[in-house]
């Protein structure tokens, strides 16, 4: 049995994420869906994998969490801190994880009933975004420090605080139309984590930047 080409997922896509600096308050995430490319964001792409299948009589989609997400080039980053550049510094990153959201469903047992209980609807939570990327360049000798300095300000005093709201986009790799959109509201740097430092790994020394954010939406 053939796939509908209209339902075949995509074999090769990219990815882009964009942060741009919050307008501050709680409405601050409107501004969330301003587009990639203004002075205050930080842009990264990679490529990623999926694979689908025909099984018995519909669609098996091999996708799921099998999906492996890696960086395809290095891509410029910025993100406007206060500083007079108004950039984070540049990076590859590899990976961005943490699109979902969850429920909370409140369970009511009603007297008399055994064969089951009430569920209501409850509180949205919000899982972090978590981005990673190569932290040490052979050339120039140094790390970029950009990404610690967001969170050490914030810690050390630095206000306003500063946040952003997020534009993930996935791109067709053929074509580079927009197949879908994830938006995020008021990003808080919730945790930087350096790399595993062992020198007879011969591995990638990875930087870990963790996003708590306050809302999560899927435009397509």
């Amino acid at each position: 049995m053939s796939i509908d080409p209209q339902r075949a997922l995509l074999t090769t896509f990219n990815f882009r994420v964009a942060l741009n600096r919050s307008g501050g308050g709680a409405g601050g995430g409107a501004g969330a869906g301003a587009g990639v490319g203004v002075s205050a964001g930080i842009s990264l792409s990679a490529s990623a994998s999926a694979s689908a299948s025909a099984s018995g009589g519909g669609l098996s989609a091999g996708a799921g969490a099998s999906i492996g997400l890696s960086a395809s080039a290095a891509i410029g980053a910025s993100i406007g801190t206060g500083s007079s550049s108004g950039q984070l510094g540049d990076g590859g990153f590899q990976e961005c994880t943490g699109l979902q959201i969850d429920m909370d469903v409140h369970e009511i047992t009603e007297g008399g009933r055994n064969d089951g209980t009430v569920r209501l609807a409850g509180r949205g939570k919000y899982t972090n975004i978590v981005l990673k990327r190569g932290m040490l360049f052979p050339v120039g000798g140094t790390a970029v420090n950009e990404i610690w300095s967001w969170l050490q300000g914030i810690l050390s005093g630095q206000r306003p605080v500063v946040r952003y709201d997020g534009v993930i986009q996935v791109l067709d790799a053929a074509s580079g139309a927009t197949t879908a959109t994830w938006v995020f509201d008021r990003g808080l740097p919730a945790k930087v984590s350096g790399p595993t430092l062992n020198a007879k790994s011969g591995e990638i020394a990875i930087e870990e930047l963790t996003i708590a954010h306050e809302g999560l939406r899927l435009r397509i």
